[in-house]
């Protein structure tokens, strides 16, 4: 396919971006993230924002924190200029495209691109055989959050730049199989 061929996006400049609820907030996750999300609500983006609470369980957790640490981050966000009347801040699994979407994704993603994942192996340690499946398959379901919003712009650091490729990948071959 030639570039010209190549359909152009024509769609609103859209940014997409979650944080875990697996913790307090830092002055990382300000300066590394809502700052920069801040920023962009205010020259104008189109910006959807997400506690992805379904992310965080891909490992043990205390289960009667979790429902509170979502409102925390919620609440931080919001505290940290983010506008719910400019921005859409929202949980993951208060949403089933999520998971819906991913359950497609994981029928035309492959087990050989999720084995290259390194952020599974770093997490995983020696202990792959016993970690959830889950874990192994979070990137698919981070793809799912991303084109779910059709995502222009996904600001994420370097551990996640693997995971943005594979999403690029899912997309690709969904578009293949499905047009």
């Amino acid at each position: 396919m030639s570039e010209q061929d190549t359909p152009t996006y024509t769609g609103p400049q859209r940014v997409f971006s979650g944080i875990q609820p697996t913790g307090n907030l830092h002055l990382g996750n300000y300066l590394g993230a809502l700052k920069k999300f801040t920023r962009l609500q205010n020259e104008g983006w189109d910006g959807i924002y997400c506690v992805v609470d379904l992310h965080a369980i891909t490992m043990p957790y205390e289960t009667g924190a979790m429902v509170s640490q979502t409102r925390q981050i919620a609440a931080a966000m919001m505290a940290c200029g983010l506008d719910p009347k400019q921005s859409i801040i929202f949980a993951q699994s208060s949403v089933r495209a999520h998971s819906e979407l991913c359950w497609i994704f994981n029928c035309v993603a492959r087990m050989g691109w999720l084995e290259k994942m390194t952020q599974f192996k770093a997490k995983a340690g020696k202990n792959f055989e016993r970690m959830s499946v889950g874990l192994f398959d979070y990137p698919v379901l981070q793809a799912a959050d991303i084109l779910a919003y059709k995502a222009t712009h996904v600001p994420v650091g370097e551990d996640q730049l693997q995971h943005l490729e594979l999403s690029r990948d899912i997309a690709s071959r969904f578009n293949e199989q499905y047009g």
